[in-house]
């Protein structure tokens, strides 16, 4: 499983779940406490993860977070009679033995025991095989993204696919995409902090340590941002459902769909991974009643919706809810080159003005602000990129530059 899986769909359930209540009832938003599930085995050779949550409301605001689920026993059962077990990697993520990837055809099932109790158990899953994703095109589209989803910016490149469906059998889709992005901005200090590369005693750091020698603007600035010493990409990850199903297309080609807006964050080209997924009837059936339910805008006249019941149930309390989908799909994956060539000038500046949006703009909500060059040697110094689920300095595959 990619790091687009950490594109979280309990959190859209749970806004399903908070759109359900009556404005009046706080009390019930107070009260919510689930466990998160986010669980895709695939056919492909990558980590296969589960990360298990727990989304809790503040009793005084109402306001939610997650806090990692750790030391769980996890595992997968195979066909009915072989157990995999996943081991603990980092907080509240467990991964599944290295080599380990589905098979067309195989039944899984997903068995969680919590250490602070609690047992679970997924239905069974059949993994179907996807297609192969024979083409993406590119379009540029000024007006691409609704209102609110990237403050400030509405322009994309939409993405369109070409794969051939099989005949004979009903098959359902989902589509991801994973983007890498040039980042000029690698570190972020806040406030009385500055980037250092060396500690007092001549240690190597390379991080925001308490400021001592850079003289600063009174008032003094919220953040200090620092330009990349090594090469840097920014990972970004689809956050809309996409699902599709063959009912009028079957065993022809899927032609001029879009599977993906690409935010335009920077003139600069970009790398664009597409994820085709194939998916069971009743895995389908869940991800369109949630893509539905969050696409309303839930006025007050609207019918409140039911949260749609995923796969996954309690072995103890049959009432107990429990946020998530495991999915078993076969996975084809193509990496797109986005070079931007076809961007218009509809644009608030030219490339090179100072006016001109950029990525770490548009993704902080701000202008990135330099340490003010104050003559002292090696200031501002060039900070390292640390890879993280959103960042590397590793040349992605595809990456034509």
């Amino acid at each position: 499983m990619t790091p687009t899986r950490l594109f979280t769909i309990g959190l859209l359930i749970i806004s399903v779940l908070i759109g359900c209540v009556d404005p009046v009832g706080s009390d019930f938003k107070a009260s919510v406490n689930v466990l998160l599930v986010d669980a895709a085995l695939t056919d492909l050779p990558e980590p296969q993860l589960i990360r298990l949550n727990r989304s809790q409301a503040d009793p005084f605001s109402g306001n939610f977070g997650q806090t990692p689920i750790e030391q769980a026993r996890v595992t997968v059962l195979v066909d009915g009679k072989e157990e995999v077990t996943a081991r603990e990697i980092k907080s509240g993520v467990y991964q599944l033995p290295n080599g380990f990837q589905g098979k067309v055809g195989s039944l899984y099932k997903l068995r969680l025991t919590l250490a602070e109790g609690g047992r679970y158990e997924s239905t069974e899953e059949i993994l179907h095989a996807a297609p192969p994703i024979q083409k993406i095109t590119d379009q540029y589209n000024p007006r691409s993204l609704p209102p609110g989803q990237i403050a400030g910016l509405k322009a994309a490149n939409d993405l369109f696919i070409e794969t051939t469906d099989p005949a004979g059998v009903p098959n359902y889709y989902r589509w991801d995409w994973v983007l890498w992005e040039r980042q000029e901005f690698c570190q972020t200090c806040g406030r009385d902090f500055v980037y250092y590369e060396r500690d007092d005693a001549g240690k190597l750091v390379e991080g925001c340590l308490p400021n001592r020698t850079v003289p600063l603007p009174f008032p003094r600035p919220q953040f200090i941002d620092y330009e990349y010493r090594t090469s840097c990409w920014e990972i970004l990850f689809s956050a809309q459902l996409n699902v599709f199903a063959d009912t009028y297309t079957d065993g022809r080609t899927i032609a001029g769909r879009r599977i993906a807006q690409i935010p335009f964050y920077q003139y600069f080209p970009a790398l664009v991974e597409v994820r085709q997924s194939a998916f069971s009837l009743a895995a389908y059936t869940y991800f369109k009643r949630l893509d539905e339910q969050t696409q309303r805008t839930g006025g007050l006249t609207d019918t409140p919706p039911a949260a749609p019941v995923g796969n996954i149930r309690s072995l103890d309390n049959t009432k107990e809810n429990v946020v998530g989908y495991f999915t078993a799909s076969g996975v084809s994956s193509l990496r797109y080159w986005l070079t931007r060539k076809n961007v218009t000038s509809e644009l608030p500046a030219e490339p090179g003005s100072m006016d001109f949006p950029k990525l770490f703009t548009y993704l902080n909500t701000r202008p990135a602000y330099k340490e003010p060059v104050a003559g002292l040697r090696g200031r501002p110094p060039l900070a390292v990129c640390v890879p993280s689920d959103t960042r590397t300095p590793v040349k992605p595959e595809g990456w034509q530059q």
